[in-house]
C-alpha cells in the first residue's frame, strides 16, 4: 500500500463528501419549490447511471471479465436492498425525500441511511487509485455532482420534519467525514489484493448504486414532476457521458 496515495484517498473522499454539505445548505436555507428539487434530484440520478455504466462496469468488465463483472454487480446491488428493507423498516424508508411529516422520522435510522448510501460512491473513489494512475476524474466529478442533490432533497425534507439546522448539518458533516473514511478504506483493504478482486468489488459498488438510485432518488424525482422526470434523467446521463469522455 502506497501512503502518498492513501492520503490522496482521504482527501478524495472528503472532496466528493463537501458536495453533501454544499447541498444540505441549498436545502436547508434555499426555500426551493418541491418540483424543482425533485428536478435536480433527477438530474442527480442520471450523472450517476452514467458513472455505472460508463466507468464502473466498463473497467471492471475490462479486467475481471463478464461473470466476475455481472456476480459482482448482482452481489452488490442485493446487499444494498437487503441493508436498505431493514433500515427502511426502522424508520429510513423516506430519507432522501424533500417532504417529510415527523413520523417519518427516526434520526437514528435516517443517520445510518445516509451514510450507506455514502458506502458504494466513496469505496469507488478509494478503489480508483489502485492502479498508481490517480483518482478517476470523472468518476470523482459526477459522484460530487450526484451529492448535492441528494443532500438538497433530504435536507428539504428534514426541515419540513421540524428538525434543527444543527441536526441537518451534523449528520452532513458526519457523512462528509465518513466518505473519506470509506474512500481510504476501500483503498487500503484492496491495495494489496490481486487485481480480480479489486474489479468484483469495482462492480459490487455499481451494482449498490444502482440499487440506491432505483430505491431512494428516481422515486423522489418521479413522484413530484412526472412527466418531466425522464427529461432531467436523461439531462444528467448525457452530462455524465460527457464527463466521462472528456475527462478519460
Amino acid at each position: 500500500m502506497n501512503g502518498f496515495d492513501a492520503a490522496q484517498a482521504l482527501v478524495w473522499g472528503l472532496g466528493s463528501g463537501s458536495a453533501l454539505l454544499i447541498g444540505a445548505m441549498i436545502g436547508r436555507f434555499a426555500n426551493l419549490p418541491r418540483r424543482t428539487v425533485a428536478l435536480v434530484m433527477g438530474f442527480g440520478s442520471g450523472i450517476l447511471v452514467s458513472v455505472i455504466a460508463f466507468d464502473l462496469m466498463e473497467e471492471a468488465l475490462a479486467h475481471g471479465g463478464l461473470f466476475s463483472s455481472v456476480f459482482g454487480f448482482l452481489g452488490g446491488a442485493a446487499l444494498f436492498t437487503a441493508v436498505s428493507m431493514r433500515l427502511a423498516a426502522a424508520g429510513a424508508r423516506h430519507r432522501k425525500r424533500s417532504v417529510r411529516k415527523p413520523d417519518d422520522e427516526n434520526a437514528q435510522a435516517i443517520a445510518v441511511g445516509s451514510i450507506m448510501d455514502n458506502i458504494p460512491e466513496s469505496v469507488v473513489i478509494g478503489l480508483s487509485l489502485i492502479d498508481g494512475e490517480g483518482v478517476a476524474i470523472a468518476t470523482f466529478a459526477a459522484i460530487f455532482l450526484s451529492n448535492i442533490p441528494e443532500a438538497l432533497s433530504s435536507s428539504a425534507g428534514m426541515k419540513s420534519a421540524g428538525r434543527s439546522t444543527r441536526s441537518i448539518f451534523l449528520l452532513w458533516a458526519l457523512t462528509m467525514a465518513s466518505s473519506g473514511v470509506l474512500a481510504l478504506t476501500g483503498y487500503a483493504v484492496f491495495a494489496n489484493l490481486p487485481a480480480a478482486a479489486t474489479d468484483m468489488m469495482q462492480a459490487a459498488g455499481a451494482g449498490a448504486l444502482l440499487a440506491m438510485i432505483a430505491d431512494t432518488m428516481i422515486p423522489e424525482a418521479f413522484d413530484e414532476t412526472h412527466d418531466a422526470a425522464g427529461l432531467v434523467v436523461a439531462i444528467g446521463f448525457g452530462l455524465g457521458f460527457a464527463l466521462s469522455h472528456a475527462l478519460a
